[in-house]
């Protein structure tokens, strides 16, 4: 297994690597990676973890994935130029509530050999007092150590500084790992590049406190072409939760990342056999112009955290608003058009007033501009160029309900006939 990991482009750094490569082929081994709750909805810089641990799971380990009730009130200073705002208690509990649903999308929890645990570092953080905490983990990692991490030397050479709240992160992420090595037989840590102080550090606590050998490993961190972290775009974060960023919106993100990752990120993001991904990225490099790796991407990962039903839906959706014949579009996907473009309802009574009612829906700015663009013949209604004299609903209406009106090449209006 390990050696399909590097072959992905998922192995950035590793402890081990021989020993570890034999472990993973010897039996089960109980694996974590931690989701801080800074926010009521994980984002797509966050699925690589998931889709990781769900990737060890099909290979028949035992993924423990960490909802950080209790680091996430401290906030992590890896790869942070600045310190976060701190939440407080109750937004905290909100949050791991939310962000517990995706982190169970994409795993299969239960009973089972390999069945997943979802697991929150405030059930063990929140009991221990400030003395045990110092007693029991502190007095086991010398400050000099901390502070060769490059975590802490990145941001105490920053105008910013480092607080003793931040400095403290890497001690309790090191005593969750200790924890679930102990209680779960957790045996390797997991993370992006930037985690790899704090695992080292969870790893050397591990073995002086019991004596016993851990693992830790991390993937590259996956970043934009301007280096700053992947996950956001000029729009804003692109979340997982649907009522956030929608499956439209989420599929048509990974369509439009460029060539060169896509061809990076596909090994690491799908779950098909290598030797399968091998093929589609020839078929991309043959033609890039048809974005074949795009469209894997975003298919797999649209079904991956939405469902195929959504999936399948947004896929219909964006047919349809790049050229595709709506009239093919069943109601589902409809549906998503509704919520992507400008919308209105009219009554049966106003589709007899074509350049009226586009007018006052805003697709023009007046009847005049309408009629002109009729005239050239650049509306179309339900794919069909709409001529004079006819009524809206000269193609008939959509699922009973829906005319979707193009004005040009990429404006739309989609109206809603009221019964």
């Amino acid at each position: 297994m390990f050696a399909d990991l590097i072959a992905r482009g998922l192995v950035h750094d590793s402890t081990d690597p021989t020993e570890l490569s034999a472990r993973l082929e010897r039996g089960q081994i109980g694996v974590y990676v931690g989701f801080d709750p800074t926010a009521d909805s994980l984002h797509v810089g966050h699925l690589l973890g998931q889709i990781t641990l769900r990737r060890f799971q099909l290979a028949g380990h035992r993924p423990f994935p960490l909802a950080g009730g209790a680091t996430g009130m401290v906030g992590d200073p890896s790869g942070k130029n600045e310190e976060r705002n701190l939440l407080d208690a109750e937004t905290l509990r909100h949050n791991v509530e939310c962000i517990k649903g995706q982190l169970e999308n994409l795993l299969e929890f239960g009973s089972g050999a390999a069945g997943a645990t979802l697991v929150n570092n405030a059930d063990w953080t929140a009991p221990i007092t400030a003395l045990e905490f110092l007693r029991d983990v502190g007095k086991h990692v010398t400050v000099n150590q901390m502070m060769a991490k490059e975590s802490v030397k990145n941001r105490l050479s920053s105008e910013s500084g480092l607080s003793y709240t931040e400095f403290s992160y890497m001690l309790l992420q090191a005593n969750d790992f200790r924890h679930l090595h102990a209680t779960n037989g957790v045996e390797l840590q997991l993370g992006g590049s930037d985690q790899w102080g704090n695992i080292t550090a969870g790893i050397d606590l591990i073995r002086r406190t019991s004596g016993a050998h851990a693992f830790g490993a991390t993937w590259p961190l996956v970043t934009r072409s301007d280096g700053q972290k992947f996950g956001k775009t000029a729009e804003g974060t692109v979340w997982l939760d649907p009522t956030k960023t929608s499956p439209y919106q989420f599929r048509q993100f990974w369509m439009q990342v460029p060539d060169d990752f896509a061809e990076r990120c596909l090994p690491q993001y799908s779950l098909a056999p290598l030797e399968e991904i091998v093929v589609v990225l020839d078929s991309h490099r043959s033609d890039p112009g048809k974005r074949i790796a795009q469209r894997r991407l975003a298919a797999e990962l649209t079904q991956m955290v939405h469902g195929a039903t959504a999936a399948n839906a947004s896929a219909v959706a964006a047919d349809v608003l790049f050229g595709g014949d709506p009239l093919q579009a069943d109601a589902a996907a409809l549906a998503m058009v509704a919520a992507e473009v400008p919308a209105s309802v009219v009554s049966a009574g106003d589709l007899g007033d074509p350049m009226g009612v586009l007018h006052r829906c805003g697709l023009f700015a007046s009847t005049s501009e309408a009629r002109r663009t009729l005239a050239q013949k650049g509306i179309r209604v339900n794919g069909r160029v709409l001529e004079e004299a006819e009524a809206l609903d000269v193609a008939g209406l959509l699922h009973s309900r829906w005319i979707l009106v193009r004005k040009g090449k990429s404006s739309f209006h989609l109206l809603t006939v009221a019964s």
